[in-house]
């Protein structure tokens, strides 16, 4: 498989010194839109219609990891029942925008998402167990350490019958990805990887593959299954 022409080898000295600064400074340059990826309308209302083909119910609560400043939050948050919507994000500024910018204060009122800013992925500060959760282009940014920790912590807060869908970009062979994440970052994977992480960890998983990313991100979905003592 060709890489993007944003990838460069794990290998030299920094490889991500030809990206955009990360954080408050980046958002700043590029704007909380354009941070997280842009397409905005197109892959907020992609996200919704996923989900709700998967089963999403308004009763139900959604976990947004890597919620940025809410492209999906817009689209899902007036369609599930207040508090019903939990987004973690380490960005402040970006969920700071998502609130002021895109939300808006009579919608944040009404339905009361609960927003976290945490790079630790702390679920337990939220404290309530999740139906379904998504990371729409989380893995692509990560390296396999992290990937591992956010499937260990979010497994106790995850119902028995939940889900977590999470896309990435597909490789045929496994790559040498760096070993430090970055926001604006090439990271990609083969399916097995994807699935190796998920079975390491207590998921059940199953490859969904392609479900229309305009970027070609797949689709992976693990599922809630007791841990072995």
């Amino acid at each position: 498989m060709r890489l993007p022409f944003w990838h460069r080898s794990a290998t030299s000295p920094d490889p991500f010194a030809h990206l955009d600064p990360q954080g408050p400074e980046g958002v700043v340059m590029r704007g909380h839109r354009d941070y997280v990826g842009g397409l905005w309308e197109e892959i907020g209302q992609l996200q919704l219609d996923f989900l709700r083909s998967q089963g999403l119910k308004p009763h139900q609560v959604l976990l947004d990891i890597a919620c940025g400043s809410l492209r999906l939050g817009v689209k899902v948050i007036p369609y599930l029942e207040p508090g019903h919507y939990l987004g973690v994000e380490k960005e402040q500024s970006l969920l700071d925008a998502g609130l002021e910018q895109e939300l808006g204060p009579e919608l944040f009122a009404s339905h009361r998402p609960q927003l976290l800013c945490s790079d630790s992925f702390a679920f337990e500060r939220l404290g309530v167990p999740v139906d379904m959760a998504i990371a729409q282009s989380l893995f692509t940014h990560l390296p396999p350490a992290l990937i591992e920790r956010c499937l260990v912590k979010l497994h106790p807060w995850l119902k028995e019958d939940g889900v977590f869908f999470a896309t990435f970009f597909e490789v045929d062979v496994p790559l040498d990805n760096p070993d430090q994440p970055h926001d604006h970052g090439y990271f990609a994977y083969t399916k097995a990887e994807m699935i190796a992480f998920g079975e390491k960890h207590g998921y059940q998983v199953s490859y969904v593959g392609h479900w229309g990313h305009p970027r070609g991100q797949v689709m992976v979905a693990y599922r809630h299954q007791p841990l072995r003592s």
